[in-house]
Order: structure tokens, then sequence, then C-alpha cells
């Protein structure tokens, strides 16, 4: 319970509820090019690419159920690239910097990221299958 007090104090004007729609107007944007409409890797741009989007829709099956939120932000904000075609992943990495908070990683921990990811996040969390 003092952790959970520490961490309100600490992050309390940072933590804010995810906008599912526009994690989902994100994805269609900026990701679905590569991952596909669906999520499932087989986008249009795919077979160009070096490495071949994931499957998003099964983060969670591969991660034995549990969905890697810390991963996930890390790739997605940059802080774990992947080269997937010449640049890092992802190639709007500009647009997701900034609006600074905090969403709880899957062991409970904050982790620091901005607004627009934490949407993002939140809705990739929505389809898993």
């Amino acid at each position: 319970m003092r952790f959970l007090a520490i961490v309100l104090l600490c992050f309390g004007s940072t933590l804010s509820a995810q906008d599912l729609d526009e994690g989902q107007e994100l994805f269609g944007l900026h990701c679905a090019a590569c991952h596909g409409r669906e999520a499932k890797g087989n986008g249009p741009m795919a077979p160009v690419l070096l490495v071949q989007p994931s499957n998003l829709t099964k983060l969670s099956t591969t991660a034995d159920g549990v969905f890697p939120v810390y991963r996930v932000v890390k790739r997605i904000d940059g802080r774990d690239p992947l080269v997937s075609h010449g640049s890092d992943m992802p190639v709007y990495g500009w647009f997701f910097e900034g609006q600074d908070t905090a969403i709880a990683a899957e062991t409970g921990q904050p982790i620091m990221t901005s607004k627009p990811v934490a949407d993002l996040v939140a809705w990739l969390q929505t389809i898993q299958e």
C-alpha cells in the first residue's frame, strides 16, 4: 500500500486513462501499413521488410498469456529499436514523443512513455487472441 501511495505521489499528475479509440486510430495511421489492418503482420509493406512484422494479436500468447507491456512500450517508443527496412522501427517514432504519462507494466511497476504510446498499447491489449 505504501508503494502505491508513493507511485501516486510521484506519477499522479501523469497517470491517465488510455483512449482506445485514439489507440486504434494511431494504429491505422502509423502501424497498419506493415502490421496490417487486423494487426496480423500482413500489411502491404510486409513483403519489402527485412524483418517480417509480428502478429500483434498474439503478443500475450507468445508471452505465456501475459501482455508484455514493458517490451511493447520500449519497441514502439524506440528504446528497444528494431531495424526492419534500413531504419529503426517505428518509422513514425517522432510522432510518439512528448506528452509524458505513466502506465503500469505487467509487473505493476510504472513505466514512463508518451500518451500516444499509452493509447496504442492499451488498444493492442484489447485485440489479443
